[in-house]
C-alpha cells in the first residue's frame, strides 16, 4: 500500500492524551472505522497481505478486533471466531490467563471454534506489549490450530510486543507504525 493511503489512515487515528490514566496517550480507532474509506483501507492492507495465505478463520480479539476481524473474514471468504474476555461465550470455553503489569488477565474461546489442521490469523486493533495476542495464539494452538500470523492495524513498537510474538513462531503484520516519541 503506497504512502498516501497510509497516511490517509493514519490521519483517523484519534490521539486521546491520559486516557485510560494520567500519562498514556491513547490511540483510538473508533475514528477510523468511522470513516468508510479509511476503515476500507485498512481491510484493503490487511486482505492485501493474506490473498495468497490458506487461511481457514479469522480470530478477533474483543473488542475492537471483532470490528477489523469479521469485515476481514467477510473479505477473504472465511470464518469468523470471537476471542474473549471470561463469561462472554455461551458454550463451553477454552481460556488462556497471562500477566499484565500488574496482576492478570484471562480470554477464551469456545472449545470447538478450530480443529486440528485447521489455520487461523489472529486480529487486533493495536499491538502494544504483545500479552494478549500471544495468549490468543496459545488458545489457538492449544486447540490444535495452527497460527498463520498475527495482524494489527496500529503497532506500539518501543513496547516491542512484535518480538514477544515472533518469539513464539508467530508472523507479525502491522500497518501504523508509532514509536511514541
Amino acid at each position: 500500500m503506497n504512502n498516501e493511503k497510509l497516511q490517509y489512515v493514519r490521519e483517523h487515528v484519534r490521539e486521546v492524551p491520559d486516557f485510560p490514566k494520567k500519562g498514556i496517550l491513547f490511540l483510538d480507532v473508533t475514528t477510523i472505522v468511522k470513516d468508510a474509506k479509511a476503515f476500507d483501507l485498512c481491510i484493503e492492507y490487511l486482505a492485501e497481505n493474506f490473498k495468497d495465505e490458506k487461511i481457514d478463520y479469522i480470530a478477533g480479539i474483543e473488542s475492537r478486533g471483532f470490528i477489523f476481524g469479521a469485515a476481514l473474514a467477510n473479505k477473504l471468504k472465511v470464518g469468523f471466531i470471537p476471542i474473549r474476555k471470561p463469561n462472554k461465550l455461551p458454550a463451553e470455553t477454552i481460556k488462556e490467563t497471562y500477566s499484565l503489569e500488574y496482576g492478570t488477565d484471562t480470554i477464551e474461546m469456545h472449545s470447538d471454534a478450530v480443529k486440528e489442521g485447521d489455520r487461523v490469523l489472529v486480529i487486533d486493533d493495536l499491538l502494544a506489549t504483545g500479552g494478549t495476542a500471544v495468549a490468543a495464539c496459545n488458545l489457538i494452538k492449544r486447540a490444535g490450530a495452527q497460527v498463520v500470523a498475527a495482524a494489527f492495524i496500529i503497532e506500539l513498537e518501543p513496547l516491542k510486543g512484535k518480538e514477544k510474538i515472533e518469539n513464539t513462531g508467530v508472523k507479525v503484520v502491522s500497518m501504523l507504525k508509532y514509536d511514541l516519541d
